[in-house]
């Protein structure tokens, strides 16, 4: 017996990082990393929340947050690498509303305010202990900066890039 579960169409808010709207995005990625990568509870909350807020603000950055009913379930931020070049962070889906398609949702709408800002090319990074990242950058249209033949723990952080079709662009 397969088990179905229904994509629900998310509408997206851009927040700045203390909207209450943004808490259960930084508290579930803290406790998240926290747990893959056994870290001091706490010192994992500190550090997503030690990124000056308006990294993550426009017109360089943007903050975004998938509601569904008005509850958050997904997220994900960006902010300006260098004058061409946005860098993807925090992507994130609720614990409980895993397997939907919304990390994909959340990576495409990104996507399209990077390009709308005008940068050519996205850049990001993963940890070796996030081999469900990892694949939906890969089916995304991301590319591996990194060798993909050697085992995750000896890559350690996992770079990839998207070079965006944008009008315009050299």
């Amino acid at each position: 017996m397969t088990t179905s579960i229904e994509t629900i169409a998310l509408k997206f808010v851009a927040v700045q990082q203390d909207d209450p709207l943004a808490a259960p995005l930084i508290e579930e990625l803290a406790h998240e990393y926290t747990t893959r990568y056994e870290r001091p509870p706490g010192e994992q909350y500190n550090e997503l929340r030690a990124y000056p807020a308006a990294e993550f603000a426009p017109p360089g950055g943007a903050l975004i947050v998938g509601l569904s009913n008005g509850v958050p379930v997904a997220g994900g931020a960006f902010r300006q690498y260098d004058d061409t070049t946005a860098e993807l962070k925090r992507i994130w889906t609720a614990t409980t509303q895993r397997k939907r398609g919304y990390g994909k949702l959340v990576v495409a709408e990104l996507e399209r305010i990077v390009a709308e800002r005008g940068y050519r090319r996205i850049y990001l990074t993963t940890g070796w202990r996030q081999p469900e990242a990892v694949s939906l950058y890969l089916a995304s249209g991301y590319t591996a900066l990194f060798d993909r033949t050697l085992p995750s723990e000896e890559v350690g952080v996992h770079p990839f890039e998207k070079l965006l079709n944008c009008e315009g662009a050299a």
